[in-house]
Parts: structure tokens; C-alpha cells; sequence
């Protein structure tokens, strides 16, 4: 089986949960690092293309941004299975042709998280609503042909799904060490938007109930995670 690839965008937004999943399923998998000046592969060579977060905008002048925008363009026509993750998401939606602006306020911590009214949104997950982590400052559009599948108070756009491919904005791969790490990294950042936002928490009530929420958060996870390997060609 060819591996699923894993595109890294900065070295404190690594694939958490995402890799533990696929490595509990014998789902073969590989790092390209774009922070670190790794070569993306060419379409051929995988059987699944998965983004994380980052903290630059798709909109910025990247030298990686023109070579990933096509591979994930040629991933959609050739069948083979996107997930983007936060800037992940963004990446997809911009490929689609959405456009990906600044949201109305900073979303960081926990929130929860709206399960839209659609057929197609309970086979990508939780029927009902659950709470997920996030951190982020810009949104997508729903791209043509896209159904928006989550939504959130401050966030109209969480999620949305085209054939085998989902874009998300929350980060449902987000593990204790990860929250620990952009608690620390993103102090300033918390900081300067406690009192601009009503979704941004404090590291403190980041930390409350982290294990148990953390679990819930797993099962969600799961449950997009197996329907988006569904599309993952075995041979």
C-alpha cells in the first residue's frame, strides 16, 4: 500500500492524533516537512494527502504554496483522499476555489462545535454536537460543490466535505502535549486576544477536564478519520 503523506507546515503543528490513528490501523504513513524545505510527492506515489495547521496564511507569497495548491488539485481528480486540518482546511478550500479571509474574532481553546442539518454530515461524524479544540484567526469559504457539514458561534464555517475529501477548521488531532506546547509558543497571542474575543480561553481553562475532553475529542476523531479512509485504495 502506498503511504498516506502528512504535510507539515511548522514544527509545533505535527500530525498528533491523525498519525497515532493510522499507525493503530497498519495505514502506512510519511512526513513531509514544507517548514524544512521538503519536496511534496506527486500524486502518484500516495494513497492519501493529509494537511495540518500552521500559523501563515494561504494567502501569504509562500514558496511552497503554487506546488501544494496542485498537488491537492490533482489529488480531487485523480480520487485519492484530502484531510486538511486548520490550515490544512484552508489549503483545500482555497484549491476548490474559495477564498480564505480573516474570521470575524480569534478562536483559542475549547468550543463547541454545530453538526448542520444534513444527510452527509452524520457519516462523517457525531450526529450531535461535541466540543473540539481550536486556534485559528482565518476562515474558508465553502467551496463549489462543497456542503458545509459543522459550524461554530463565532465561526459559521467548521467544516465541510466534497466526495472522499473534508477540510476543518477545529482541530480534532490536538493532543495534551500539543495544547501544552501552543500554550506556551502562543502566550502572547492569547494574551493580546483575551479580551478582543469571546472564543479565546485562558491556558488555565485550556487545561480543565483536558484528559476527559481530550477523549471525547477521540471518538469524534475516530469517526471522521474512518470515514475518510474509506476512499484510501489498499493495493
Amino acid at each position: 500500500m502506498k503511504p498516506v503523506v502528512i504535510c507539515r507546515y511548522a514544527p509545533h503543528e505535527g500530525p498528533g492524533y491523525f498519525a497515532t490513528y493510522l499507525a493503530e490501523r497498519t495505514v502506512p504513513w510519511s512526513m513531509v516537512k514544507l517548514d524544512e524545505g521538503d519536496a511534496l510527492p506527486t500524486v502518484n506515489n500516495i494513497t492519501g494527502l493529509a494537511m495540518m495547521g500552521g500559523p501563515m496564511s494561504v494567502n501569504d507569497d509562500l514558496p511552497w504554496l503554487g506546488p501544494m495548491l496542485t498537488l491537492i488539485r490533482d489529488c480531487v481528480r485523480s480520487e485519492v483522499p484530502v484531510i486538511g486540518h486548520c490550515l490544512g482546511g484552508q489549503l483545500l478550500a482555497k484549491a476548490l476555489g474559495a477564498q480564505v479571509t480573516r474570521n470575524a474574532v480569534k478562536e483559542i481553546g475549547w468550543g463547541r462545535v454545530a453538526v448542520e442539518d444534513a444527510a452527509v454530515a452524520s457519516e462523517w461524524g457525531p450526529a450531535d454536537d461535541f466540543e473540539s479544540y481550536h486556534w485559528h484567526g482565518e476562515t474558508f469559504a465553502i467551496p463549489p460543490e462543497g456542503t458545509r457539514i459543522w459550524s461554530s458561534a463565532q465561526c459559521a464555517n467548521q467544516a465541510f466535505v466534497l466526495g472522499n475529501h473534508i477540510g476543518m477548521q477545529c482541530h480534532i488531532e490536538i493532543t495534551a502535549d500539543m495544547i501544552e506546547n501552543w500554550c506556551e509558543s502562543g502566550a502572547g497571542e492569547i494574551e493580546r486576544n483575551l479580551a478582543r474575543s469571546p472564543a479565546v480561553q485562558t491556558p488555565g481553562a485550556m487545561r480543565e477536564n483536558m484528559f476527559e475532553r481530550l477523549d471525547a475529542l477521540r471518538r469524534v476523531a475516530d469517526r471522521v478519520y474512518d470515514r475518510w479512509a474509506t476512499g484510501l485504495k489498499r493495493s
